[in-house]
C-alpha cells in the first residue's frame, strides 16, 4: 500500500490532485492512502514552496500545479 500525502490549503487544484491519484491508483489496481497536509508549517518541512505538492511514501515528488495523469501512475507503481 501507498501513503500519499496532497500538501495544499485545500484549494480547487488541491482537490483535484487528491482525485486524480485516486483515479490513477484505482487504474492501477494499487491501494492508497490519501492524507491532506493543510498546515503551512509542515508543507514548508518538505522543502515545498508552491502547491499542490505531492509525497509518496515520504519522497516529495511533485510541486506547484496538476501533475500529469501518467506521472501520479509511474509514482505510485513504483
Amino acid at each position: 500500500m501507498k501513503n500519499v500525502k496532497v500538501l495544499g490549503p485545500g484549494c480547487k487544484r488541491c482537490d483535484a490532485a487528491v482525485q486524480m491519484v485516486r483515479d490513477a491508483a484505482a487504474q492501477a489496481g494499487v491501494e492508497v492512502t490519501i492524507e491532506k497536509v493543510t498546515d503551512y508549517a509542515e508543507i514548508a518541512g518538505y522543502g515545498i514552496a508552491s502547491t499542490p505538492g505531492l509525497v509518496v511514501d515520504g519522497k516529495v515528488v511533485h510541486a506547484g500545479g496538476l501533475p500529469k495523469a501518467a506521472d501520479i501512475a509511474r509514482w505510485i507503481a513504483a
